[in-house]
């Protein structure tokens, strides 16, 4: 007895068109999880902050000298600067982060606005500034300038200022730690909500900021930067 052969034929569309419609329904599913997943987010903020020593400090050495005779002066003051120098670079600082800057000059009897009972005829201003990346030899030094009193110089100091020029050197790494307190931040709030943390939506560093730690230790330094994140969250 011949045997009935079964034709396909028919039901391969059939299967195709099912198939289709299966895999559609996968897509429009997740399209609908995907706009809902996307509204849900969580933006945070991530802290790094580091204390730093400045590498670098300027540090200006002014006096003043007066007196009617400026050739007298000019000697003055070149025998002063070059004591200043002497005391500078036989206590370690190099002569190239030296710098004798020229006098300021003053005449009283030029002075239109000058009282007829000045002292003396020209008064000197000057300054002697160091320049350097070596900050713990210019700070012990200036624990002793006092010795140039001695010499009998009348110093005095304006602003010393310190810096820190080292940043890229620790920005990456700061970076990171930013972002991971960042994502730390969001993984709590997560889960505290009853959700899981999805991937990053979005990010902005902020900028770096350096600032005095104190007033009284200007050379020690913060580091500070934030940056901000934006995740997504899903069930």
């Amino acid at each position: 007895m011949e045997k009935k052969k079964f034709n396909l034929t028919p039901i391969v569309p059939a299967l195709l068109i099912a198939a289709g419609i299966f895999f559609l329904g996968l897509f429009i599913k997740g399209g609908i999880d995907n706009i809902a997943f996307r509204d849900r987010t969580v933006s945070v903020r991530g802290l790094s902050e580091r204390t730093v020593e400045a590498d670098y400090v300027t540090w200006p050495i002014e006096y003043r000298v007066a007196g009617d005779d400026l050739i007298s002066l000019y000697d003055q003051v070149t025998s002063y600067n070059n004591i200043i120098v002497k005391f500078l670079t036989s206590n370690g600082i190099k002569k190239e982060d030296i710098s004798v800057n020229p006098p300021a000059t003053y005449n009283a009897t030029a002075n239109q606005y000058s009282s007829d009972s000045f002292q003396y005829k020209y008064a000197l201003d000057c300054t002697v500034t160091v320049s350097t990346a070596d900050v713990k030899t210019a700070r012990a030094l200036l624990n002793r300038q006092s010795e140039l009193l001695r010499e009998g110089i009348p110093f005095s100091n304006s602003y010393i200022n310190y810096e820190f020029r080292g940043l890229n050197e620790i920005k990456p790494d700061m970076i990171a730690d930013a972002t991971k307190a960042a994502r730390e931040a969001a993984v709590k709030f997560a889960q505290d909500s009853g959700s899981k943390l999805g991937k990053m939506k979005s990010a902005t560093q902020g900028q770096f900021s350096i600032e005095n730690l104190s007033d009284t230790n200007p050379f020690l330094k913060k580091v500070r930067v934030v940056s901000n994140v934006t995740y997504y969250l899903k069930d």
